[in-house]
């Protein structure tokens, strides 16, 4: 079953160490088909060289239900079904703990666009998600850790395909994309540009955020309707 799509979010999976966006099992990856009203995850706990295909874990996006897979899905498997079921444009989620975007969200810090790096990737700001409450986190902390992402787009008349990342306080961030592989170069553009926006507030606390002609610019050039950016299919 989903044998593309396994093999689409396997690849995504398993570029995650080196990519140096995780250590341990501090990562996963998942991937949909809207068709079919599926979606495959990693495994929970299985380590990334030891995967396999026919390990990953076919859930049904409707309810959650288990369709096919001997392990048991990820523990955030309850977020990625929720951020599926709100954005039905997206494909794919990454979710890791990779270190610089961790200590923001850690930090209870929003990700700023300081340069045409970040703009080219994140139309703007990186938002930070609110920190679930005590009943919340008892009654469903990875489900409400969905709608905590996806309250905070709402509330921010945030596009989730211009923004496809987001910092959840005190845990670590999620990108997304059209698909698994798209969702990890966002995971990987989003460590870089937490790096370095790092390394400019210490050089310059007082730095101001990239002007809005050049983020419409460097954003615009690669993703909207006019763009430009790279080789016409």
């Amino acid at each position: 079953m989903l044998h593309d799509l396994k093999q689409q979010v396997l690849e995504a999976i398993l570029r995650l160490p080196s990519s140096g966006l995780v250590r341990l099992t501090w990562g996963n990856v998942s991937g949909i088909d809207r068709e079919k009203g599926l979606m495959v995850i990693k495994p929970s706990g299985v380590t990334y060289s030891h995967l396999r295909d026919d390990d990953l874990v076919v859930l049904e996006l409707a309810t959650g239900r288990k369709v096919e897979g001997s392990l048991n899905p990820s523990s955030d498997a309850p977020t990625h079904l929720a951020l599926y079921r709100a954005w039905e444009k997206i494909g794919g989620i990454c979710h890791t703990h990779s270190p610089q975007a961790t200590a923001w969200s850690q930090a209870g810090r929003p990700l700023p666009c300081y340069g045409t790096t970040h703009a080219d990737h994140f139309y703007g700001t990186v938002p930070l998600c609110r920190i679930l409450t005590s009943e919340e986190t008892s009654r469903d902390y990875e489900g409400l850790t969905g709608e905590a992402i996806i309250e905070t787009f709402r509330s921010l008349s945030l596009d989730p395909m211009a923004v496809p990342a987001a910092l959840q306080h005190h845990h670590a961030p999620f990108t997304w994309g059209k698909h698994a592989l798209d969702a990890l170069d966002n995971s990987i553009a989003l460590e870089m540009c937490a790096a370095m926006a790092l390394d400019t507030m210490r050089l310059n606390p007082e730095a101001a955020p990239l002007p809005q002609h050049l983020l419409d610019k460097h954003f615009l050039r690669k993703h909207g309707p006019g763009a430009y950016y790279g080789q016409k299919k």
